[in-house]
């Protein structure tokens, strides 16, 4: 992880993905599937990430909604929400904030890229290249 990325975690505590985002990796993520079998895989995977715990499902919207302690205590709230963009296409973005008043040391960055990287090993054979 950068510096630049370590400083504005100081005053920063909530990360998210999307479209426009200049760094490359925390822009969205499209998958050559169904959302509703995007959601039965990424669902499936989310259940066996050791130290996260999935706390709400909503699969008619399409969220699901985790929690992660970290090292120092801390509790961070992750959203993993699945769209679909046609009827064989999905897309999938993720949302992380840290409770608390303080930055997150970049911390929200790392666990949106930890979960990435589980989602798109899992659905590799069919991700869609940018």
């Amino acid at each position: 992880m950068s510096l630049k990325r370590t400083l504005v975690g100081i005053v920063r505590s909530q990360e998210g993905t999307s479209d426009r985002v200049k760094d490359p990796h925390m822009k969205t993520r499209y998958y050559n599937l169904s959302r509703d079998k995007a959601w039965e895989e990424v669902s499936s995977v989310l259940k066996k990430i050791p130290g996260y715990k999935v706390l709400h499902e909503v699969p008619s919207v399409g969220e699901i909604t985790l929690e992660k302690r970290t090292a120092f205590g801390r509790t961070v709230d992750i959203t993993v929400s699945i769209l679909s963009v046609s009827p064989v296409r999905s897309a999938v973005d993720i949302y992380s904030a840290s409770r608390g008043s303080l930055g997150d040391m970049g911390a929200n960055y790392r666990i949106i890229l930890q979960l990435f990287a589980v989602i798109d090993k899992k659905l590799s054979a069919h991700k869609v290249v940018q």
